[in-house]
């Protein structure tokens, strides 16, 4: 009779933890066994569903296959907006539903009227109480552009895609007279003005007074009638346009446009030309041409860099361009002060054209194309974002030329930053004219500087008057500074002298007003003399015209408003 083998309990027990590991694997087994009844294996299909177009699909496919592989096997192709749940790379298992949402944009434009605003006018022009329509307001048209979304062809969003304005309104500007008593008197010529940013004529009277220009945006840079009165020519505030690289916007300045005065109703034309600051003016005896200088628009101050060019531009009536052509190209205005820009001068007769820089005054011989110097001047050193240039005058027979000068201060280092400035004046004459210390120039010969006028400030703005007939002689106008030292801000006084510098006299304001303040001060002579045999002086003065009498200092006071910011008088 056999006996049972006894184990010792060490050995009992790691049986034990064995046979719990095989029941455990038999389970395993026996589980997976089970499972090959519901589920394909790995190497099998698996079903999908498809939601997509308002349908459901059910597809068997190998296992393994992505989302955007189900698609293709189904024959759904998506567009560039559609969604798909899942990601198109999920590798998809047994039972996945895939849902494609189909996505639209819808663009719609509608207009809307922009209404035009309602602008009034304080005018001296019309007598007080009255009210003139001076343009009648036209709406704009907005068009608006939305972007509808839509997911499975319902609405999900609908928003404001762009917005542009197809056509700017035009605002009704309604002038309301203001008039102050200031008694009219007779004018010779034409005297225009500009008056808050419209353009304005008084001819045979002061109180014969008729809008030329009233968009209100005249700038004031240019403001010059033709030498026969019949044309003004003037600059308007530009908006931005585009460059040829369209990121690049550019902002121009301004633009030029003339207007003929000999219209019932004036309209302006323009002349595409754009940016124009220090020059623009009628070439005397040549019709409807002009010359015009340009800069360059800058975000920085003082806003702009000088071309120094010198453009000839011959317009039509209508304003199309007729001939243009390049006299002096750009260039950096021969100094580290060019940057500012160049001024010119036309003769009365149209035969010559001086220029001013910061650091030369001379002649633009315009033949050559060239500018030939007169004389060089110490530059002003103004350590601001604004640079000196002289203003230039001539004699109303071409005979000399007139304009300010930096002068040297005695046991000063730097003569760039002098506070003195004279008035001085340069002869010309005939080639033929023998003069020892002439310049030789083409055709002529100009003299040696004479300084005329001792400390009369930085804007002394001469002003020579046409030629008195009864003794064949002129005189000039110029602003002399209160405090010369500091001329650059100082207010000025008008004074009277004749050619040579001798009897002057100052005649306006009155010693116990206010003098002309600088940047604001304008002085023109009549083009002829009044009834009385006199020839007469208009001044913009605290914004407000002045004539002055210039043989007996009589004073009239014509405006009231102080909106006037130019003059011009032919």
């Amino acid at each position: 009779m056999s006996q049972a083998r006894s184990f010792p309990p060490t050995t009992r027990a790691i049986l034990s933890r064995i046979g719990s590991v095989l029941l455990s694997v038999l389970a395993v087994t026996l589980l997976a066994a089970c499972s090959t009844t519901t589920r394909p294996a790995a190497s099998g299909n698996i079903a999908v569903t498809v939601v997509a177009d308002g349908k459901q699909t059910r597809l068997e496919v190998p296992a393994g296959t992505t989302a955007q592989g189900v698609l293709e096997l189904a024959g759904i192709t998506l567009q560039e907006l559609d969604r798909l749940e899942p990601p198109s790379y999920t590798l998809l298992e047994n039972g996945a539903t895939i849902t494609v949402t189909r996505v639209r944009e819808v663009f719609s434009i509608q207009e809307k009227v922009i209404p035009f605003e309602r602008q009034t006018v304080r005018n001296e022009s019309l007598p007080e109480g009255q009210t003139m329509l001076v343009q009648t307001g036209v709406n704009g048209v907005q068009q608006i552009t939305y972007r509808q979304v839509l997911e499975d062809g319902k609405e999900v969003s609908n928003t404001i895609f762009k917005t542009e304005t197809i056509t700017e309104p035009f605002p009704e500007i309604v002038m309301v007279g203001v008039q102050k008593p200031f008694t009219p008197i007779p004018i010779p010529g034409k005297l225009a003005y500009l008056a808050s940013g419209n353009a304005w004529l008084m001819e045979t009277t002061t109180g014969n007074r008729l809008p030329l220009v009233t968009t209100g945006d005249l700038d004031g840079y240019i403001f010059s009638l033709s030498p026969k009165g019949d044309w003004l020519l003037f600059s308007r505030k530009e908006k931005s346009t585009v460059t040829e690289n369209e990121n690049d916007a550019v902002p121009n300045i301004n633009s030029l446009w003339a207007v003929n005065l000999t219209e019932k109703s004036p309209r302006p034309v323009q002349l595409k030309v754009y940016n124009v600051i220090h020059f623009a003016d009628w070439v005397p005896g040549q019709g409807l041409t002009i010359l015009y200088s340009t800069v360059e628009p800058r975000a920085s101050a003082p806003g702009w860099q000088a071309n120094n060019d010198l453009q000839r531009l011959t317009f039509a009536p209508t304003g199309t361009v007729i001939k243009q052509e390049e006299i002096l190209p750009a260039n950096a205005g021969g100094s580290i002060y060019g940057w500012w820009g160049i001024n010119f001068a036309f003769s009365p007769d149209g035969s010559r054209l001086a220029y001013a820089l910061p650091d030369s005054v001379g002649l633009v011989d315009l033949e050559a194309k060239e500018l030939r110097p007169l004389t060089e001047i110490i530059p002003l050193r103004t350590e601001r974002n604004w640079a000196w240039v002289p203003g230039l005058a001539w004699a109303p027979n071409n005979t000399a030329l007139y304009f300010p000068i930096h002068a040297p201060k005695a046991g000063l280092e730097d003569q760039e930053l002098s506070p003195l400035f004279d008035l001085a004046a340069i002869p010309l004459y005939n080639a033929t004219t023998d003069s020892d210390s002439a310049v030789d120039q083409p055709g002529f010969t100009a003299g040696p500087l004479i300084s005329l006028v001792n400390q009369a400030g930085m804007f002394a703005y001469p002003a020579a008057s046409p030629l008195q007939k009864d003794r064949g002689s002129f005189q000039v106008a110029y602003l002399q500074a209160i405090f010369p030292e500091q001329s650059d801000s100082s207010r000025y006084r008008l004074v009277l002298m004749d050619r040579d510098g001798s009897n002057r006299q100052t005649v306006f304001p009155p010693q116990d007003a206010q003098g002309l303040a600088v940047g604001k001060s304008q002085v023109l002579w009549s083009p002829a003399p009044f009834n009385n045999g006199s020839l007469w002086l208009a001044v913009n003065y605290q914004g407000n015209l002045w004539l002055v009498d210039a043989q007996n200092g009589q004073l009239q006071q014509v405006t009231g408003d102080g909106l006037i910011s130019r003059l011009d008088w032919k």
